[in-house]
């Protein structure tokens, strides 16, 4: 196999598919990418059994051939390369060389056919969005994924298709965070279809995409999903589970509204968390027509308070939250105002965007 390359060109796949590949591996060939030469051009193979992440670059190839590489090493030398750089590599029985200029590497190969591929089968639904909808998505809804939970479908993100909508939901069993977007379906959608993606998925989809308004291509399989943006394709084992019901989560008769400026909330919600207690992360909210009170203690009996001014439709109330989730939220709401929704103190709150994006979030209270 050999082949010459502009640095810029091979840069950003070689990044995007070596991202997938885990530093500690079961088998040696895991650490490595299934490198393709032929007349269409050089494609890029990066998996970790669950995950497969494959980048097509159009190059002239000298000499056709399939081969797996050491990745982070390639990635490593390659970004080392001045800008500008030609690049050429060759293969030669087991060894690969790397030449630039007066920069001369040799590297360990391992034979493609040794090289895993994780199967996709046949896809039942095929969606198409702008690729920013999809990247928001994940933004607003990503950080409510539980960590390591033995309930593994918390472990992820529901992405569910019901008609012309697509939804992304997460939750961690103490909060929980919905979008939605509308979409193109080209076919099979006339069915709900859900796919729970798991939380690496989810990372790598975030790093592929960019706020560019090109159309990406979402196919539902029943036990994968393929994501393709222009030359690259992310193919991902599902996980197996039922995700809860969310619908059931979201309150329906949060009666008493507050509705206040987004940063003044965060930046009050900061300061008092400063105090709070390190691992349950408690604050007391004291809430009354024009203002809201934040209270926060710690073990160490320091304490904090901050008042804001808000509005809100309702008597006087007392409720405690875990100020970190209340703050995740107020990250990623991208409005001036926001509003939240409480029936009693012992009841979820609802908090939304003063403007319809068609995000909501869901926090359970803390007794404190």
């Amino acid at each position: 196999m050999k082949f010459t390359i502009p640095r810029e060109v091979l840069l950003k796949p070689l990044q995007l598919v070596t991202g997938v590949v885990e530093r500690r591996q079961t088998l040696p060939v895991l650490a490595n990418l299934l490198i393709k030469a032929d007349d269409s051009g050089l494609s890029l193979t990066g998996t970790d059994l669950e995950v497969e992440m494959v980048a097509h670059c159009s190059v002239p190839v000298e000499q056709p051939g399939e081969v797996t590489i050491p990745a982070r090493k390639l990635a490593d030398i390659w970004r080392a390369l001045p800008d500008g750089a030609e690049v050429s590599v060759v293969v030669d029985g087991e060894r690969a060389t790397i030449k630039s200029g007066r920069s001369r590497f040799t590297l360990a190969t391992l034979p493609a056919g040794d090289f895993p591929k994780v199967e996709s089968g046949d896809s039942d639904v095929v969606i198409s969005l702008p690729q920013n909808h999809v990247r928001k998505l994940i933004d607003q809804v990503s950080f409510a994924m539980a960590q390591q939970d033995v309930r593994v479908f918390l472990n992820g993100m529901l992405l569910e298709v019901d008609g012309s909508t697509v939804r992304a939901v997460a939750t961690d069993g103490h909060r929980l965070a919905m979008a939605s977007k509308a979409c193109e379906t080209s076919k099979g959608a006339d069915a709900l279809m859900q796919a729970i993606v798991p939380r690496k998925a989810v990372v790598e989809m975030g790093r592929l995409l960019d706020e560019e308004d090109e159309n990406l291509s979402i196919q539902f399989g029943a036990n994968h999903l393929k994501v393709t943006k222009g030359a690259v394709t992310m193919t991902t084992k599902l996980v197996d589970g039922q995700f809860p019901d969310y619908e059931k989560v979201v309150p329906k008769d949060a009666s008493r509204v507050l509705s206040g400026d987004r940063e003044t909330l965060k930046q009050g919600f900061q300061r008092a968390s400063i105090l709070s207690n390190e691992k349950y992360r408690g604050v007391r909210l004291n809430i009354s027509p024009e203002s809201l009170t934040i209270q926060a203690n710690n073990p160490e009996q320091e304490e904090a308070e901050e008042t804001v001014p808000v509005q809100f439709s309702g008597d006087q109330l007392e409720i405690g939250f875990n100020v970190s989730y209340l703050l995740d939220v107020l990250s990623v709401v991208d409005s001036d105002g926001v509003q939240i929704s409480v029936s009693d103190a012992n009841s979820s709150a609802l908090l939304e965007s003063a403007e319809d994006d068609g995000a909501v979030y869901v926090v359970m209270p803390m007794r404190l």
